[in-house]
């Protein structure tokens, strides 16, 4: 019988984003990287969009879109931050979706998911169909089709989830075995009940729903599945490849399919290089035809359930006790602190429950005055999310308004619309999964609920927070306190106004530049006027400007001072803008004091005539403070540096000498010259044409002074020239000046003491080569083949095989590959590491 082989990957983050600004800040606990999704991104999904398969000698011989091949999901929430912040892998993500609907007859490899991640079974039905109704418009949006099936969050499922799904047009979902209670294969045979046993996997399968509708259930190979998550199937593609096909069984008289499912961060985040051996079965499979790679929607077109299954409800694939991760301390957690209890989740949901339940009828029933029905206007309110430009919010209000709204009605109906969406936003799974109250996850939930609370108490007009917070009181960390603290340390600080986001502006701007229309986060923001005084260190700026939120519509114009002592000494004011005369005034005597060089007095006219709050660079949000900060400590760092190089030039000669007798270096001076020769290294490698003979001279200097040089540094520089060089030459590839100084750089890299990350430069080269061999077959003789000759010196810089660069005709290019195996453990291996997007 014929065989088929789908592997499911589950693409997910927790939506990280801060409220009240729609952006995710700087978190340190991802460093290198800005936060966990950069993090993560750059481990996993960027890879698995250019994933390497390896020949024996550790060169890449392809270079694969993993996605092509796999069935896939991605969270909604994940997919909007790729688009802004990775868009080359975004991309790559929705045309493998294109390319499996020619491979496998017209069905995309891609299934919807439940917008934010929320445990339907948990949910209220207005929740459940928002959610899953927000899903498929999400999918719509990018993927430009209906989608076939959608991967329940945490594959929680009830028969009113499914039936919700279906009907919404879902044709299929994924289970787990266990979560199948029985099954018949006629209608007029007995049930057959599985006690946890489990189904056979290898088929799809009907579920017939109260309603009458239906919908085809797959349920994952367990034991498969288990070993690539959790028991290291990953470490050779090979014997994964091996291990998939073992799931078949010549008896079964019908057309199997082996389908595995996990989290997609399996390949490449939790199993390192897991993108590879993914890349690797695949390719092997196919090339020694195992079996045929197919979709789930491919598979029920053709082979469409005729057994009939019914699913035990109230279960999960994560939590062996149904629900109850998400509700109790059922004993599931992440394993890392044995010690630690979870009693906190049931008060938090509980908390949660509350919080939803005070508000939303309230909410709805204001909505009425705006919306004619605001249980349909929230349902396609994932439109305006989407698309917030003017255009697409006023279509929105076309479509739903009980009349035309004035701007004020207009930020009234979107801001009861966000509470809804926050009220959604806090119960991403996220926050019950892991161990600790306090823990990132169950803090960005309680910033979501901090965010419906603010909307909701100026909204209604009534105090919620402190009632809240008593139920918080409930939940205790395994750390130090409860959910009050938790709310109060993390949460309450970070909650901000137009004035807040005024003084941000304000400030930043001083160091930044004022620009007439400028953009902060999801606000934006119109200069009317400025002025900025200099004495000495010291700057006084003064304006006004109008702020907007993109989100809400809410609007104000203000004016501010920003009195700057130097260095870190700050202290700025913001205040509604109080008419024109007074602002003159205001103005005026801020500057005349400034002017007269009393920064006490001009300090004094910033508190007593601008009456709003007062803010210094502790009130930036968390990426600009950082980036200020940085500007401010420059001089510092220059004068550091430059005493440094004096200090190193001075006494190089003795610093060679002690090397030669293999005599320590003092401490004191190893560091000098760590960081001269480290800097030296990066200003060469900067220049517009990189000096490569001065950066070998130095890097021979550090050799023989036996000085390790800041490999950090030096790495972020050298790959970033190389991107430059190789991006520059793929755009004029004949340019000869071009290519030989890519190359150039490419063997310095091949030189350094430490690794360097050619990810992105073997993307483009690759991409370029194949478009060259491309040409040279479609048109030989045209000099295609003479420049792919000429193009192997680099790629073979690059760590790219000969088969990879070969001209269409020669016999390397069939060249085999091998399975990535002991090569992980290879320094060629490391060297691949992603590092951008």
């Amino acid at each position: 019988m014929d065989r088929y082989l789908c592997i499911h990957a589950h693409f997910y983050q927790p939506p990280r984003e801060n409220p009240w600004l729609e952006a995710i800040e700087l978190q340190d606990s991802a460093a290198p990287y800005h936060d966990w999704n950069e993090r993560i991104a750059n481990e996993c999904y960027v890879a698995n969009s250019a994933a390497r398969i390896l020949d024996g000698q550790g060169r890449i011989a392809k270079i694969v879109n993993n996605y092509a091949r796999l069935s896939f999901n991605f969270g909604p929430t994940l997919l909007s931050w790729l688009e802004q912040h990775a868009p080359r892998t975004y991309e790559r993500v929705l045309d493998a979706d294109r390319q499996s609907q020619g491979l496998f007859a017209g069905h995309g490899s891609a299934l919807a998911q439940a917008y934010n991640h929320m445990i339907l079974p948990l949910a209220t039905a207005r929740h459940k169909r928002t959610q899953i109704a927000w899903g498929i418009r999400d999918f719509e949006h990018r993927f430009g089709r209906d989608p076939e099936g959608i991967w329940l969050p945490e594959l929680a499922v009830d028969v009113e989830t499914l039936e919700v799904a279906s009907s919404l047009g879902i044709k299929f979902a994924v289970l787990a075995p266990h979560q199948a209670q029985r099954v018949r294969h006629r209608p007029w045979e007995d049930w057959i009940h599985f006690d946890g046993a489990g189904i056979d996997p290898t088929r799809a399968y009907r579920c017939n729903l109260p309603s009458g509708r239906s919908l085809a259930l797959f349920f994952y190979d367990g034991p498969i599945s288990r070993a690539v998550a959790f028991e290291k199937l990953l470490a050779n593609g090979e014997g994964f490849a091996h291990r998939l096909i073992s799931g078949f069984n010549d008896s079964r008289p019908w057309a199997q399919l082996m389908h595995i499912a996990t989290d997609g961060e399996t390949y490449g985040h939790h199993h390192p290089h897991g993108d590879m051996a993914l890349a690797y079965a695949i390719d092997y499979v196919e090339r020694n035809q195992l079996a045929r790679i197919t979709n789930y929607g491919e598979y029920l077109a053709n082979y469409p359930p005729t057994a009939e299954v019914q699913i035990t409800p109230n279960t999960s694939w994560s939590c062996a006790h149904g629900l109850e991760r998400w509700q109790s301390d059922c004993g599931c957690n992440s394993g890392e602190r044995p010690q630690w209890r979870q009693h906190w989740r049931r008060p938090l949901r509980e908390a949660l429950d509350w919080l939803r339940d005070e508000i939303s009828p309230s909410c709805e029933a204001a909505a009425r005055e705006l919306l004619r029905a605001p249980a349909e206007a929230l349902e396609d309110y994932i439109s305006a999310v989407l698309d917030r430009s003017p255009a697409s919010v006023n279509t929105f209000f076309a479509r739903h308004s009980v009349r035309e709204l004035d701007a004020d009605d207009q930020v009234r109906a979107l801001k009861l619309l966000e509470v809804e969406r926050h009220l959604m936003l806090m119960y991403t799974s996220c926050g019950w999964f892991f161990d600790e109250l306090t823990g990132l996850e169950t803090v960005q939930v309680l910033r979501y609920a901090g965010r419906a609370v603010q909307l909701a108490e100026e909204l209604l007009g009534r105090p919620i927070e402190e009632q809240f917070l008593a139920r918080l009181d409930l939940a205790w960390s395994n750390i130090s306190g409860n959910g009050r603290a938790a709310y109060e340390r993390f949460v309450r600080p970070g909650v901000v106004g137009l004035p807040d986001v005024a003084a941000h502006y304000a400030i930043s701007s001083l160091f930044n530049g004022y620009r007439g229309r400028s953009s902060s986060y999801c606000y934006r923001l119109d200069l009317q006027e400025s002025r900025v005084l200099e004495n000495g260190k010291s700057k006084l700026a003064l304006g006004r400007a109008r702020i907007s939120s993109r989100t809400t519509r809410e609007r104000l114009t203000f004016c501010f001072g920003v009195l700057h002592f130097g260095d870190h000494n700050l202290r700025a004011s913001v205040c509604s803008f109080p008419g024109e005369n007074a602002f003159r005034d205001m103005a005026q005597e801020a500057a005349q004091a400034f002017l007269s060089g009393d920064l006490t007095a001009c300090l004094q006219v910033l508190d007593q005539r601008f009456q709003g709050a007062t803010y210094s660079l502790k009130s930036l949000f968390r990426d600009e403070q950082r980036r200020i900060l940085s500007r401010v400590v420059e001089t510092t760092l220059a004068e550091a540096e430059a005493a440094c190089r004096h200090v190193y030039e001075h006494h190089a000669p003795l610093l060679s000498f002690l090397a030669e007798l293999h005599t320590p270096l003092p401490g004191l001076l190893r560091a000098t010259a760590e960081a001269v020769l480290t800097s030296s290294v990066e200003r060469a490698l900067a220049e517009p044409e990189p000096d490569l003979e001065r950066v070998r001279t130095l890097l021979d200097t550090a050799a023989r002074q036996q000085i390790s040089l800041e490999t950090a540094e030096l790495e972020v520089a050298l790959r970033q020239r190389l991107n430059a060089a190789v991006e520059q030459w793929a755009r004029k590839p004949a340019d000869l000046h071009l290519l030989e100084l890519a190359e150039s750089v490419a063997s310095v890299a091949r030189i350094v003491p430490f690794d360097v990350n050619l990810w992105n430069s073997q993307n483009v080269y690759y991409e370029l080569v194949q478009a060259v061999s491309a040409q040279a077959r479609m048109r030989p003789g045209n000099g295609a083949e003479d420049l792919l000759e000429r193009l192997a010196g680099i790629g073979e810089r690059l760590g790219l095989a000969a088969s990879a660069v070969a001209p269409p005709h020669s016999s390397l290019a069939d060249e085999t590959s091998v399975a990535p195996d002991a090569l992980f453990r290879r320094r060629r291996a490391h060297r691949m590491i992603r590092g951008t997007c």
